[in-house]
């Protein structure tokens, strides 16, 4: 079983920089797509960022592109999500996911993943 934990939430003011990270633990898969997504209150859950294994190719949200950036550590088997210039919209739980052999077309799709993390709370207060 794939257990998915994320870290590095927290209170950052607007401007500010946060970086999370997702560590996956109990199977190794060769080709799959990290994602984060997010939701706020009220809100659905919206596709952020993703990173393939093992091209490395990464993908955004047309409205955060430029802000933030996803990375990987295949040795310590993390993914990272560095957000800067955060502003007070970018409030909300961030989750971790992981969809197996991935396409193109399905890496902004929620309902593609087949693993998730339990969320993060990010708040950016202004």
């Amino acid at each position: 079983q794939l257990q998915l934990v994320e870290s590095g939430g927290g209170l950052v003011q607007s401007g500010g920089s946060l970086r999370l990270s997702c560590t996956a633990s109990g199977r190794t898969f060769s080709s799959y797509a990290m994602g984060w997504f997010r939701q706020a209150p009220g809100n659905e859950r919206e596709f952020v960022a993703a990173i393939r294994r093992p091209t490395g190719a990464t993908y955004f949200a047309d409205s955060l592109k430029g802000r933030f950036t996803v990375s990987r550590d295949n040795a310590k088997n993390t993914v990272y999500l560095q957000m800067n210039s955060l502003k007070p919209e970018d409030t909300a739980v961030y989750y971790c996911a992981l969809q197996l052999n991935p396409i193109s077309s399905t890496i902004r799709t929620r309902d593609r993943y087949d693993y998730w993390g339990q969320g993060t709370q990010v708040t950016v207060s202004s």
